[in-house]
């Protein structure tokens, strides 16, 4: 899950990595389509219900770390693309408001929100109790943790001790899960499992298909992606783990988070937030209710 301390490179040293390596093709699964979001109306009612200084300036303006794929990273244009990109766009259109990316280092989005600048983030953060001591979540989807290995080598992310994991830099992965993992074989007296981490994902997924890995953690929507534009040369390890919620940040007891719940739950009931998902192939961790602050539910 997008829990990090800090913050990994550009993404335009993941695209030139890319060109490089030729391995993995991150580009939009049907580059040039219409949006999923192009033909979300406003809906008056929720729109008449936003805080004044929003209805004002005409737009939503979106903290986000674009170097995330599938969920948000660049296209060839430099532009924000991925499904959370499209689902913000629709959130914005159907408060018939533009939404305005404000591209951050993924530690300055909550303080941005929290300090006024931001009016909402959109960047894969997981709500956790103690993020919700700072913001409030709307919750909009559920993501896991899924392993990958090279095609045909089986992988067993409960048995892995003394393989190479690769993993991106900073994020749960790589801070609690892959050395949670590695405790327990150290404990048991069996090889540590060696992290390798990367700054972007691209490379921690060609890490894998150009073995130097044994296996990748991510996020189970990036790991999916990554399956799905590795030409075959990636399958599942395991099933996917740990699920947690995707959460939107907003200031704590803002009259914007009632709005936000409500248009998300909308998209969701009239079909436009599955059609986003479905588009990108990350269907799997779709909700059918826009929950507040699901983390501190249980």
């Amino acid at each position: 899950m997008r829990i990090r301390t800090a913050v990994p490179i550009a993404a335009v040293a993941a695209i030139a990595a890319l060109a490089l390596s030729g391995c993995v093709d991150n580009s939009s699964p049907t580059s040039g389509s219409t949006p999923s979001s192009a033909a979300v109306k406003k809906d008056d009612t929720l729109a008449g219900q936003l805080p004044q200084k929003i209805k004002d300036s005409g737009k939503l303006v979106v903290g986000m770390d674009d170097t995330y794929p599938p969920n948000e990273f660049k296209d060839d244009n430099g532009q924000p693309v991925g499904w959370e990109v499209e689902l913000t766009n629709a959130i914005a259109q159907k408060l018939g408001l533009k939404a305005d990316f404000a591209i951050a280092k993924f530690d300055n989005i909550i303080p941005s929100i929290t300090g006024g600048k931001d009016d909402i983030g959109m960047s894969s953060f997981t709500d956790t109790t103690e993020r919700e001591q700072q913001v409030d979540f709307v919750n909009y989807y559920s993501a896991g943790i899924l392993w990958a290995s090279a095609k045909g080598k089986s992988i067993d992310p409960d048995n892995a001790c003394g393989l190479k994991v690769a993993v991106q830099s900073t994020t749960y992965e790589d801070t609690d899960e892959v050395p949670a993992k590695s405790k327990k074989c150290t404990d048991a007296g069996k090889p540590a499992i060696q992290a390798l981490r990367y700054d972007n994902q691209d490379d921690a997924t060609n890490a894998v298909i150009l073995g130097k890995a044994d296996a990748l953690s991510a996020d189970s929507p990036v790991t999916l992606y990554a399956i799905s534009k590795s030409s075959g040369k990636l399958q599942e390890a395991g099933k996917t783990f740990d699920q947690a919620p995707y959460g939107i940040p907003l200031q704590k007891n803002s009259k914007l988070t009632p709005v936000i719940q409500k248009t998300v739950q909308a998209l969701i009931d009239d079909g436009t937030y599955k059609k986003i998902l479905d588009k990108w192939g990350v269907a799997d961790g779709a909700a059918t209710t826009a929950e507040v602050n699901a983390a501190s539910k249980g």
